[in-house]
């Protein structure tokens, strides 16, 4: 489940590949996830679309980076907080920015209503857990 977005401004292509790449490990590492199921989709806007402070980043305005991570609401405090903590870190070290300027948010999503493949990850994961216990059971 895990998708986040990152919203930029005048990236790189290579560091977009970085951004993309580093937050994925960043969620497997942290949420235990498996890699398969991380999105991260990063969206480098013109200069031109994006005001912080009032002033326009083509005016001279900071290229202030803003994120948003989507996760399951079971998630720890302690694992939302450690997201926001290192894709901030992130942010700023790729996009060579100050930290004060990267902002970003945790969404957490009821599994009942995030669809895999047209189900609900409610679904699938109870699934998942059958499975396995039924696996353990024939390995005795």
């Amino acid at each position: 489940m895990p998708v986040a977005h990152l919203h930029v401004v005048g990236a790189t292509a290579e560091q977009r590949r970085r951004l993309g790449a580093e937050v994925t490990d960043i969620y497997a590492t942290v949420l235990d996830a498996p890699v398969e199921r991380i999105r991260v989709f990063v969206v480098d806007h013109a200069p031109e679309a994006v005001t912080v402070a009032g002033v326009n980043c083509a005016d001279g305005g900071a290229a202030a980076p803003f994120f948003t991570v989507l996760v399951f609401a079971d998630r720890s405090t302690e694992q939302r907080q450690e997201l926001l903590k290192q894709i901030s870190q992130l942010l700023a070290d790729v996009l060579q920015v100050d930290l004060s300027y990267v902002r970003g948010q945790i969404v957490p999503v009821d599994p009942d209503d995030w669809g895999i493949a047209g189900m609900p990850a409610a679904v699938l994961r109870r699934q998942e857990i059958e499975a396995r216990a039924a696996g353990k059971e024939g390995t005795s």
